[in-house]
């Protein structure tokens, strides 16, 4: 499973031209899901991604958790985060998980989320999608379980 985090000032997820989701300070979550991750590979990552450190605190330093500043998440599914692209010129999916099994462990990761008390929004899983954001720093993490 591989995460990457936006801090995000304020981002939405449209759809066919129609806001399906939106949140103001937080973080936006890419995620992918990859054949042979788990429910508890779900857990750790959301448990990693309500704990890390990266919103600042009154020293400038990165101290706080999306938690401590009682932020939100919007996650959206992304499965071209598994993209091998070491041959050729068109990356491969083979390392993807297939859609059935892919949305539980999306959906599993934002109940997860939820669960640890963060307000968790969501895009349309297999939708094409317009994301919307203001990276705040810039500051992009990437997770990966």
């Amino acid at each position: 499973m591989k995460a990457v985090l936006q801090r995000v000032s304020e981002a939405r997820v449209l759809v066919e031209g129609r806001v399906v989701s939106s949140i103001e300070n937080g973080l936006l979550v890419l995620l992918g899901v990859k054949k042979g991750d788990t429910e508890t590979a779900c857990q750790r990552l959301a448990e990693r991604t309500a704990r890390l450190r990266i919103f600042q605190d009154d020293a400038g330093k990165f101290n706080l958790s999306l938690l401590d500043i009682k932020g939100s998440a919007l996650v959206v599914s992304q499965f071209t985060l598994l993209a091998d692209t070491r041959r050729g010129r068109r990356p491969s999916f083979t390392d993807a998980e297939e859609p059935g099994r892919a949305r539980e462990l999306y959906e599993r990761f934002i109940s997860a989320l939820r669960e640890s008390g963060i307000r968790t929004e969501a895009g349309v899983f297999g939708a094409h999608m317009n994301v919307i954001l203001n990276n705040d720093g810039p500051v992009t993490i990437i997770l990966e379980d």
